[in-house]
């Protein structure tokens, strides 16, 4: 169920930036985060590209996981986005513009720590609007047969993540995490390093990645022995004169932040890929051998979900209270007359949606032949009143509406759900897909009747001077 809480969205102070390079593509980096409207979300700018195009953080835009959560929007990439994102959800930043001069943000040392800091340094601040999440009210899970991978959402009162991981070796063994509260982050989760086998680190170097590694930045796992081949390439690789492995099996001289670090990269992996969903949730994820694909696949399906339940959620609208528009006033604004004005009154109306209602009753006129004996308003009327909504979000951009008309140009995606008969209220509510340009608007509309939704579309139209004034 979507729900706006009582907690105000919040985006950073200022602008920050830091510098490094890409694991895999070892280039120059620079990435900066700035502050970003409400409602705005997490969105990728790539500045060393002709027009700055942008990505945003959507989980359907994920194209590949090898090594790391790749986005790719009509060509343009995003490699490895995930310790970034963790970042600004781990620091509850619900809006920032990411600006890269490079497809892949710096690895600096393998976890989210220095994002989180940046972030800190900018500060951060409150906006207006609440802050939009998604309450889980029913065990939701996504499994990979492939691999064993499981996520599971459950209910739960705020936001938790537990992570399980056994990679079947003995140097690494069985590992859990938790996070109870996002607050934790930063201390806890947010100076987890990426991790890797030797095994993986060879294949990688073998196909020209991980350029811009080195032994400061993944922590790397000795699960086979090291051959003198072995040792010669990885000196060469990480620029090292002597390469050594300590102890607890970890190649060279690093030193683990917590046991259980490779756990909790894997939750602070899971907090980034779900950031794809673009919605907070409020529930208890359960992941069980974690991994990019299994974690973007859920987002996918928690995508899903959550827009479906977006478009049959019925508007809260109190009926008895004073509307904004009354008939009286929306005859001033649209030229339809009876029995062709198909809406009675509007109660809410922004730069960006329009919500407005009408009573069926009997006496209207179709009912004479649609249809003798079980009368049924016509679908098409349905979606005529749909349009007059929107037309009114769209006439209220101009000084003197009464001036203007509206005309569709398209209308697309047309779905009917439930019939309208008399007795009926209907809600109709019309979003701006894109903003309005040159007098034409793009518009999605539903109609909600008797807590359900009852008809969708979506509407172009265009407004025009009127010839008669």
């Amino acid at each position: 169920m979507i729900e706006c809480n009582t907690t105000n969205q919040q985006t950073i102070g200022k602008e920050t930036s830091l510098k490094g390079v890409g694991l895999h593509t070892g280039k120059e980096v620079t990435i900066t985060f700035k502050p970003a409207p409400e409602d705005y979300g997490y969105k990728f700018i790539r500045i060393d590209l002709e027009g700055s195009p942008v990505i945003e953080a959507d989980a359907n835009y994920v194209t590949n996981t090898e090594r790391g959560t790749n986005l790719e929007k009509k060509g343009v990439k995003i490699q490895t986005s995930e310790h970034v994102l963790a970042a600004l959800v781990g620091m509850e930043i619900d809006n920032c513009m990411i600006e890269l001069n490079a497809s892949e943000p710096p690895i600096m040392d393998g976890s989210s720590k220095f994002f989180v800091e940046a972030i800190e340094d900018a500060g951060i601040v409150k906006q207006e609007a609440q802050r939009e999440e998604y309450v889980v009210k029913e065990v939701i899970s996504f499994a990979d047969e492939a691999t064993g991978s499981e996520i599971t959402v459950i209910p739960s009162e705020s936001y938790q993540i537990t992570t399980m991981v056994d990679f079947g070796t003995k140097v690494l063994g069985t590992q859990n995490a938790s996070l109870q509260r996002l607050s934790d982050f930063k201390n806890e989760i947010s100076n987890a390093r990426t991790f890797s086998f030797l095994h993986e680190i060879e294949t990688l170097l073998d196909h020209g990645l991980i350029k811009g590694g080195d032994l400061n930045n993944a922590i790397v796992y000795v699960d086979k022995e090291l051959s003198p081949e072995t040792m010669e390439k990885l000196r060469g690789a990480f620029g090292k004169d002597e390469i050594s492995v300590k102890p607890n099996g970890i190649l060279d001289n690093l030193t683990l932040h917590h046991p259980n670090e490779a756990a909790r990269h894997k939750l602070l992996d899971v907090v980034g890929d779900l950031a794809l969903i673009g919605t907070r949730i409020k529930g208890r994820v359960i992941a069980n051998k974690p991994g990019h694909k299994v974690n973007t696949e859920f987002a996918k399906k928690m995508t899903k979900i959550i827009k479906a339940e977006k478009r049959n959620q019925v508007p809260q609208v109190d009926l008895n209270s004073t509307p904004l528009m009354d008939i009286n006033q929306i005859m001033k604004m649209l030229p339809h007359r009876q029995p062709m004005l198909l809406i009675d009154k509007i109660f809410e109306l922004s730069d960006s949606h329009v919500l407005g209602t009408k009573n069926v009753t009997m006496n209207e006129e179709f009912f004479k032949g649609h249809f003798p004996g079980a009368p049924v308003m016509p679908g098409v009327l349905i979606v005529e009143a749909m349009a007059q909504t929107g037309g009114i979000l769209i006439l209220s951009t101009v000084p003197d509406p009464e001036n203007y008309l509206t005309y569709f140009m398209k209308i697309d995606k047309v779905k009917f759900k439930q019939k309208v008969v008399p007795g009926d209220t209907l809600i109709f509510k019309c979003d701006l897909i894109s903003p309005i340009r040159r007098g034409i608007c793009h518009m999605q509309g539903y109609a909600f009747a008797n807590g359900k939704l009852c008809a969708e579309a979506e509407l172009m139209a265009q407004v025009v001077k009127s010839k008669n004034d």
